[in-house]
Protein backbone atom coordinates (compact mmCIF):
# COMPACT_ATOMS: atom_id res chain seq x y z
CA UNK A 1 0.00 0.00 0.00
CA UNK A 2 1.47 3.51 -1.14
CA UNK A 3 0.91 6.34 1.90
CA UNK A 4 -1.06 9.39 0.90
CA UNK A 5 0.68 11.57 3.18
CA UNK A 6 3.01 13.45 0.45
CA UNK A 7 3.55 16.77 2.33
CA UNK A 8 3.77 15.73 5.96
CA UNK A 9 7.43 16.23 6.87
CA UNK A 10 9.38 15.79 10.22
CA UNK A 11 12.12 18.00 9.49
CA UNK A 12 12.55 21.73 11.25
CA UNK A 13 12.92 25.13 9.69
CA UNK A 14 16.49 24.89 10.86
CA UNK A 15 16.95 21.39 9.36
CA UNK A 16 15.52 22.65 6.02
CA UNK A 17 17.92 25.51 5.83
CA UNK A 18 20.83 22.95 6.38
CA UNK A 19 19.89 20.70 3.80
CA UNK A 20 19.15 23.97 0.92
CA UNK A 21 23.05 24.80 1.72
CA UNK A 22 23.95 20.71 0.60
CA UNK A 23 21.55 21.21 -2.69
CA UNK A 24 18.57 19.04 -0.97
CA UNK A 25 15.60 19.99 0.07
CA UNK A 26 12.88 17.82 2.60
CA UNK A 27 10.93 15.34 2.03
CA UNK A 28 8.13 13.37 3.61
CA UNK A 29 8.19 11.84 7.14
CA UNK A 30 8.15 8.04 6.89
CA UNK A 31 7.11 5.02 9.31
CA UNK A 32 7.91 1.63 9.66
CA UNK A 33 6.65 -1.14 12.13
CA UNK A 34 6.72 -4.17 13.81
CA UNK A 35 4.44 -5.91 16.41
CA UNK A 36 5.94 -8.97 18.05
CA UNK A 37 5.04 -11.74 20.88
CA UNK A 38 7.85 -13.86 22.55
CA UNK A 39 5.25 -16.39 22.50
CA UNK A 40 5.02 -19.52 25.27
CA UNK A 41 7.99 -21.19 24.24
CA UNK A 42 10.46 -18.31 23.33
CA UNK A 43 9.12 -17.17 26.88
CA UNK A 44 10.41 -20.24 28.45
CA UNK A 45 13.76 -20.48 27.06
CA UNK A 46 14.42 -16.47 27.43
CA UNK A 47 13.31 -17.24 31.16
CA UNK A 48 16.02 -20.43 31.70
CA UNK A 49 18.66 -18.14 30.21
CA UNK A 50 17.78 -15.44 32.70
CA UNK A 51 18.51 -17.73 35.12
CA UNK A 52 21.81 -19.07 33.44
CA UNK A 53 22.94 -15.12 33.55
CA UNK A 54 24.60 -13.15 30.72
CA UNK A 55 22.51 -12.17 26.85
CA UNK A 56 19.23 -13.61 26.78
CA UNK A 57 19.64 -14.50 23.25
CA UNK A 58 15.63 -15.88 22.29
CA UNK A 59 14.98 -11.85 23.60
CA UNK A 60 18.07 -10.13 21.82
CA UNK A 61 16.67 -12.13 18.57
CA UNK A 62 13.18 -10.85 19.02
CA UNK A 63 13.79 -7.75 19.27
CA UNK A 64 16.37 -7.31 16.79
CA UNK A 65 14.25 -8.83 13.65
CA UNK A 66 11.37 -6.97 15.07
CA UNK A 67 13.21 -3.68 14.65
CA UNK A 68 14.84 -4.79 11.67
CA UNK A 69 11.27 -5.40 9.52
CA UNK A 70 10.38 -1.92 10.94
CA UNK A 71 12.96 -0.63 9.66
CA UNK A 72 12.93 -2.42 6.17
CA UNK A 73 9.25 -1.51 5.99
CA UNK A 74 10.06 2.61 5.98
CA UNK A 75 13.03 1.84 3.37
CA UNK A 76 9.97 1.00 1.57
CA UNK A 77 7.81 3.48 2.18
CA UNK A 78 10.75 6.28 1.56
CA UNK A 79 11.58 4.46 -1.47
CA UNK A 80 7.90 4.98 -2.26
CA UNK A 81 8.41 9.28 -2.29
CA UNK A 82 11.00 9.03 -4.54
CA UNK A 83 13.47 10.46 -1.87
CA UNK A 84 17.48 9.94 -2.34
CA UNK A 85 18.11 9.52 1.80
CA UNK A 86 16.68 9.20 4.83
CA UNK A 87 17.87 11.37 8.32
CA UNK A 88 16.77 11.20 11.68
CA UNK A 89 16.44 7.73 12.01
CA UNK A 90 15.30 6.34 14.97
CA UNK A 91 13.35 3.75 16.89
CA UNK A 92 10.49 3.64 19.55
CA UNK A 93 8.89 0.74 21.26
CA UNK A 94 5.31 0.28 22.66
CA UNK A 95 3.83 -2.14 24.68
CA UNK A 96 0.28 -3.27 23.56
CA UNK A 97 -1.17 -5.73 26.59
CA UNK A 98 2.21 -7.83 26.61
CA UNK A 99 3.08 -7.73 23.01
CA UNK A 100 5.67 -5.29 21.62
CA UNK A 101 5.18 -2.72 18.91
CA UNK A 102 8.64 -1.54 17.74
CA UNK A 103 8.34 2.11 15.47
CA UNK A 104 10.65 2.99 13.27
CA UNK A 105 10.90 6.76 12.01
CA UNK A 106 12.61 8.75 9.54
CA UNK A 107 12.29 11.57 7.36
CA UNK A 108 13.37 11.99 3.10
CA UNK A 109 15.56 14.02 1.47
CA UNK A 110 15.32 14.51 -2.06
CA UNK A 111 17.59 16.26 -4.69
CA UNK A 112 16.44 19.31 -6.50
CA UNK A 113 17.27 18.23 -9.93
CA UNK A 114 14.53 15.53 -8.95
CA UNK A 115 17.21 12.23 -9.32
CA UNK A 116 15.59 9.60 -7.02
CA UNK A 117 16.77 5.98 -5.26
CA UNK A 118 17.52 6.00 -1.44
CA UNK A 119 21.09 5.98 -1.59
CA UNK A 120 21.74 6.71 2.35
CA UNK A 121 20.33 6.16 5.65
CA UNK A 122 21.49 7.77 8.98
CA UNK A 123 20.54 8.21 12.84
CA UNK A 124 21.61 12.16 12.23
CA UNK A 125 19.03 14.62 11.98
CA UNK A 126 19.29 17.00 9.07
CA UNK A 127 22.09 19.51 11.07
CA UNK A 128 23.81 17.11 12.36
CA UNK A 129 23.95 15.43 8.49
CA UNK A 130 25.46 18.32 7.96
CA UNK A 131 27.86 18.59 10.15
CA UNK A 132 28.86 14.91 9.11
CA UNK A 133 29.15 15.36 5.66
CA UNK A 134 31.14 18.63 5.84
CA UNK A 135 33.59 16.75 8.03
CA UNK A 136 34.17 14.35 4.97
CA UNK A 137 32.22 11.19 6.64
CA UNK A 138 29.99 9.99 3.99
CA UNK A 139 26.83 8.17 5.01
CA UNK A 140 26.26 4.31 4.37
CA UNK A 141 23.44 3.07 6.51
CA UNK A 142 21.64 3.49 9.70
CA UNK A 143 22.79 0.73 11.75
CA UNK A 144 22.63 -0.51 15.63
CA UNK A 145 23.37 -3.62 17.60
CA UNK A 146 22.04 -5.17 20.60
CA UNK A 147 21.81 -7.10 23.62
CA UNK A 148 19.31 -8.18 25.86
CA UNK A 149 21.07 -9.54 29.19
CA UNK A 150 20.49 -10.47 32.94
CA UNK A 151 23.01 -11.31 35.65
CA UNK A 152 21.29 -14.62 36.21
CA UNK A 153 21.00 -16.90 39.30
CA UNK A 154 24.76 -18.47 39.13
CA UNK A 155 26.01 -15.09 39.25
CA UNK A 156 23.57 -14.14 42.08
CA UNK A 157 24.97 -17.05 43.87
CA UNK A 158 28.89 -16.26 43.34
CA UNK A 159 28.15 -12.91 43.95
CA UNK A 160 26.59 -12.87 47.06
CA UNK A 161 29.86 -14.78 48.60
CA UNK A 162 31.38 -11.97 46.77
CA UNK A 163 29.57 -8.89 48.21
CA UNK A 164 30.82 -9.88 52.39
CA UNK A 165 34.35 -8.24 51.30
CA UNK A 166 34.31 -4.72 50.11
CA UNK A 167 35.54 -4.03 46.90
CA UNK A 168 35.14 -4.90 43.36
CA UNK A 169 33.21 -8.30 42.78
CA UNK A 170 34.13 -9.41 39.54
CA UNK A 171 31.25 -12.02 38.62
CA UNK A 172 29.14 -8.97 38.21
CA UNK A 173 31.69 -6.67 36.09
CA UNK A 174 32.44 -9.45 33.68
CA UNK A 175 28.96 -10.04 33.22
CA UNK A 176 28.29 -5.91 32.90
CA UNK A 177 31.23 -5.48 30.81
CA UNK A 178 30.88 -8.49 28.23
CA UNK A 179 27.21 -7.28 27.50
CA UNK A 180 27.98 -3.56 26.81
CA UNK A 181 30.78 -4.87 24.30
CA UNK A 182 28.34 -7.08 22.82
CA UNK A 183 26.15 -4.10 21.28
CA UNK A 184 29.31 -2.53 20.18
CA UNK A 185 30.52 -5.55 18.47
CA UNK A 186 27.26 -6.07 16.60
CA UNK A 187 27.13 -2.54 15.35
CA UNK A 188 30.61 -2.83 14.10
CA UNK A 189 29.58 -5.83 12.04
CA UNK A 190 26.31 -4.45 10.31
CA UNK A 191 28.58 -1.72 9.65
CA UNK A 192 31.66 -3.70 7.84
CA UNK A 193 28.88 -5.40 5.91
CA UNK A 194 27.67 -2.43 4.42
CA UNK A 195 31.00 -1.74 3.41
CA UNK A 196 31.47 1.09 5.43
CA UNK A 197 34.74 1.78 7.33
CA UNK A 198 33.45 3.90 10.17
CA UNK A 199 30.05 4.10 12.63
CA UNK A 200 29.11 7.87 13.87
CA UNK A 201 27.28 9.73 16.10
CA UNK A 202 26.33 6.34 18.80
CA UNK A 203 23.62 6.95 20.44
CA UNK A 204 23.11 4.40 23.60
CA UNK A 205 20.25 3.12 25.80
CA UNK A 206 19.36 0.99 28.67
CA UNK A 207 16.01 -0.26 29.35
CA UNK A 208 14.16 -3.23 30.91
CA UNK A 209 12.60 -5.28 28.54
CA UNK A 210 10.81 -8.46 29.28
CA UNK A 211 12.19 -9.50 32.42
CA UNK A 212 15.12 -8.56 31.33
CA UNK A 213 17.11 -5.60 30.13
CA UNK A 214 18.63 -4.15 26.78
CA UNK A 215 21.01 -2.70 25.71
CA UNK A 216 20.90 -1.15 22.30
CA UNK A 217 23.17 1.02 20.11
CA UNK A 218 21.99 3.18 17.20
CA UNK A 219 24.24 5.12 14.54
CA UNK A 220 25.34 6.13 11.14
CA UNK A 221 27.80 3.69 8.92
CA UNK A 222 29.75 5.88 6.76
CA UNK A 223 33.05 6.15 4.80
CA UNK A 224 35.85 8.09 5.43
CA UNK A 225 38.86 8.53 2.87
CA UNK A 226 41.93 8.46 5.85
CA UNK A 227 40.79 5.56 7.29
CA UNK A 228 42.25 2.97 6.02
CA UNK A 229 42.31 -1.14 7.35
CA UNK A 230 40.11 -3.79 8.35
CA UNK A 231 39.61 -1.30 11.63
CA UNK A 232 35.65 -0.18 11.88
CA UNK A 233 36.06 2.88 13.97
CA UNK A 234 33.08 4.19 16.49
CA UNK A 235 32.24 6.89 17.67
CA UNK A 236 29.79 8.52 20.24
CA UNK A 237 30.78 12.33 19.54
CA UNK A 238 27.92 14.62 18.39
CA UNK A 239 28.25 14.95 14.72
CA UNK A 240 28.60 18.75 16.09
CA UNK A 241 31.30 17.93 17.90
CA UNK A 242 33.09 15.67 15.50
CA UNK A 243 33.15 18.48 12.99
CA UNK A 244 35.12 20.72 15.70
CA UNK A 245 37.50 17.69 15.88
CA UNK A 246 37.98 17.07 12.64
CA UNK A 247 38.60 21.29 11.77
CA UNK A 248 41.28 20.56 14.60
CA UNK A 249 42.93 17.40 12.91
CA UNK A 250 41.51 14.99 14.84
CA UNK A 251 39.78 11.81 13.55
CA UNK A 252 37.83 9.66 16.03
CA UNK A 253 39.24 5.87 16.51
CA UNK A 254 36.92 4.10 19.26
CA UNK A 255 34.25 4.46 21.30
CA UNK A 256 35.88 3.19 24.85
CA UNK A 257 33.77 1.99 27.63
CA UNK A 258 34.86 0.86 31.29
CA UNK A 259 32.83 -0.83 33.24
CA UNK A 260 33.12 -2.02 37.22
CA UNK A 261 30.75 -3.06 39.83
CA UNK A 262 31.56 -2.76 43.50
CA UNK A 263 30.31 -3.71 46.87
CA UNK A 264 30.43 -1.92 50.32
CA UNK A 265 30.94 -5.59 51.87
CA UNK A 266 29.03 -6.42 55.23
CA UNK A 267 31.49 -4.97 57.52
CA UNK A 268 31.75 -2.00 55.71
CA UNK A 269 27.77 -1.79 54.99
CA UNK A 270 27.75 -1.55 59.12
CA UNK A 271 30.25 0.39 59.34
CA UNK A 272 29.24 2.98 57.03
CA UNK A 273 25.37 2.83 58.49
CA UNK A 274 26.65 3.22 62.13
CA UNK A 275 28.51 6.94 60.43
CA UNK A 276 25.52 8.16 59.22
CA UNK A 277 23.41 8.54 62.13
CA UNK A 278 26.04 11.24 62.54
CA UNK A 279 26.90 14.00 61.02
CA UNK A 280 30.11 14.65 58.45
CA UNK A 281 31.73 12.93 56.11
CA UNK A 282 30.84 8.85 55.36
CA UNK A 283 34.28 8.02 54.79
CA UNK A 284 33.88 3.72 53.71
CA UNK A 285 31.42 5.25 51.30
CA UNK A 286 33.99 7.87 49.96
CA UNK A 287 36.71 5.35 49.41
CA UNK A 288 34.50 2.80 47.94
CA UNK A 289 33.05 4.86 45.35
CA UNK A 290 35.92 6.99 44.90
CA UNK A 291 37.84 3.80 44.15
CA UNK A 292 35.11 2.16 41.57
CA UNK A 293 35.14 5.56 39.56
CA UNK A 294 39.06 5.73 38.90
CA UNK A 295 38.56 1.67 38.12
CA UNK A 296 36.46 1.95 35.29
CA UNK A 297 38.49 5.38 34.29
CA UNK A 298 41.50 3.25 34.36
CA UNK A 299 40.10 0.83 31.68
CA UNK A 300 38.94 3.04 29.44
CA UNK A 301 42.62 4.57 29.27
CA UNK A 302 44.02 1.23 28.72
CA UNK A 303 41.50 0.70 25.68
CA UNK A 304 42.60 3.80 24.21
CA UNK A 305 46.57 3.29 24.71
CA UNK A 306 46.25 -0.17 22.49
CA UNK A 307 44.09 1.75 20.02
CA UNK A 308 46.81 4.10 19.46
CA UNK A 309 44.89 7.03 20.49
CA UNK A 310 46.37 10.67 21.60
CA UNK A 311 43.51 11.37 24.11
CA UNK A 312 39.67 9.95 25.19
CA UNK A 313 37.18 12.95 25.02
CA UNK A 314 33.45 13.74 25.92
CA UNK A 315 34.06 11.13 28.96
CA UNK A 316 30.51 10.25 30.64
CA UNK A 317 29.83 8.49 33.82
CA UNK A 318 27.09 6.79 34.81
CA UNK A 319 26.21 5.46 38.05
CA UNK A 320 23.31 2.42 38.36
CA UNK A 321 22.19 0.91 41.43
CA UNK A 322 21.94 -2.64 41.25
CA UNK A 323 20.44 -3.22 44.92
CA UNK A 324 21.52 -5.21 47.49
CA UNK A 325 24.47 -2.77 48.19
CA UNK A 326 26.03 -2.89 44.35
CA UNK A 327 26.66 -0.29 42.35
CA UNK A 328 27.84 -0.39 39.09
CA UNK A 329 30.16 2.31 37.81
CA UNK A 330 30.47 3.20 33.18
CA UNK A 331 31.96 5.53 31.62
CA UNK A 332 32.10 5.71 27.98
CA UNK A 333 33.72 8.04 25.41
CA UNK A 334 35.57 8.53 22.05
CA UNK A 335 39.19 8.00 21.80
CA UNK A 336 40.52 10.08 19.09
CA UNK A 337 43.90 10.87 17.30
CA UNK A 338 45.48 13.48 15.06
CA UNK A 339 45.40 12.48 11.62
CA UNK A 340 47.30 14.15 8.58
CA UNK A 341 44.80 15.67 6.10
CA UNK A 342 41.61 15.47 8.47
CA UNK A 343 39.80 18.77 7.70
CA UNK A 344 36.38 20.20 7.30
CA UNK A 345 34.86 21.26 3.61
CA UNK A 346 34.32 24.84 4.92
CA UNK A 347 35.85 26.90 7.85
CA UNK A 348 32.71 27.19 9.70
CA UNK A 349 29.67 26.10 11.28
CA UNK A 350 26.51 28.11 10.05
CA UNK A 351 24.12 28.79 13.49
CA UNK A 352 20.98 26.83 11.64
CA UNK A 353 23.56 23.35 11.82
CA UNK A 354 24.39 24.32 15.82
CA UNK A 355 20.99 26.03 16.95
CA UNK A 356 18.71 23.40 19.42
CA UNK A 357 15.29 23.46 18.51
CA UNK A 358 13.03 23.88 20.95
CA UNK A 359 10.55 21.43 22.26
CA UNK A 360 6.87 23.04 21.62
CA UNK A 361 4.96 19.68 22.72
CA UNK A 362 5.97 17.88 26.23
CA UNK A 363 3.96 15.06 27.51
CA UNK A 364 5.15 14.71 31.09
CA UNK A 365 3.17 12.13 31.84
CA UNK A 366 5.63 9.72 29.34
CA UNK A 367 8.79 11.56 30.93
CA UNK A 368 7.41 10.26 34.17
CA UNK A 369 6.58 7.06 34.09
CA UNK A 370 9.67 6.24 31.44
CA UNK A 371 12.02 7.90 34.20
CA UNK A 372 10.61 5.75 36.69
CA UNK A 373 10.99 2.74 34.81
CA UNK A 374 14.17 3.11 34.25
CA UNK A 375 15.78 4.17 37.32
CA UNK A 376 14.56 0.60 38.87
CA UNK A 377 15.21 -1.60 36.08
CA UNK A 378 18.82 -1.73 37.71
CA UNK A 379 17.39 -3.14 40.60
CA UNK A 380 14.96 -5.39 39.28
CA UNK A 381 17.48 -7.46 37.26
CA UNK A 382 19.49 -7.87 40.58
CA UNK A 383 16.53 -8.85 42.84
CA UNK A 384 14.90 -11.26 39.98
CA UNK A 385 17.05 -13.88 41.08
CA UNK A 386 17.44 -13.23 44.44
CA UNK A 387 13.92 -13.79 44.84
CA UNK A 388 14.49 -16.95 43.22
CA UNK A 389 17.56 -17.52 45.65
CA UNK A 390 15.21 -17.13 48.94
CA UNK A 391 12.31 -19.26 47.64
CA UNK A 392 14.16 -22.11 46.82
CA UNK A 393 15.58 -21.18 50.35
CA UNK A 394 12.38 -21.39 51.94
CA UNK A 395 10.77 -24.41 50.08
CA UNK A 396 14.11 -26.68 51.52
CA UNK A 397 13.12 -25.04 54.75
CA UNK A 398 9.91 -25.99 54.70
CA UNK A 399 10.68 -29.48 52.97
CA UNK A 400 13.01 -30.70 55.75
CA UNK A 401 10.98 -29.77 58.41
CA UNK A 402 8.09 -31.85 57.32
CA UNK A 403 10.48 -34.48 57.04
CA UNK A 404 11.82 -34.25 60.41
CA UNK A 405 7.94 -33.86 62.14
CA UNK A 406 7.34 -37.44 60.12
CA UNK A 407 10.30 -39.41 61.27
Amino acid sequence: MIPAHKRVSGLSGNEIFCLNKLGLRAGQLCIGNSVVSIGIAGGIGAGLSTLGGGEVAQVTTLVHEGRLRAFNRMLAEAKNYGGVGLTGVSFDTINHGGNLEFITFGSTVHRADGQEGIGFSTSADAQEFFCQTDAEFQPVSFVFGNVAYSIGLGKSISGVFSKLSRGEVPEYTQIFDDTRHLALTRIMDDARQRGANAVVGIETTIAPLMGAQEMIMVGTASKHALLAGDRIVTSDMTNQEMWNMAHLGYLPLQLVMGVSVYSLGLTGGILSTLQSFGRGEVTGLTEILYEAREQALARIERDAERCGADEVIGVKTRVYDLGSGLVEFLVIGTAVKKVAGAKTLTDALPPQAIIQDRETFVDSTTVINLAGARKDSSARTQKGPLSFIIFVLILVFYVLRIFVVHH
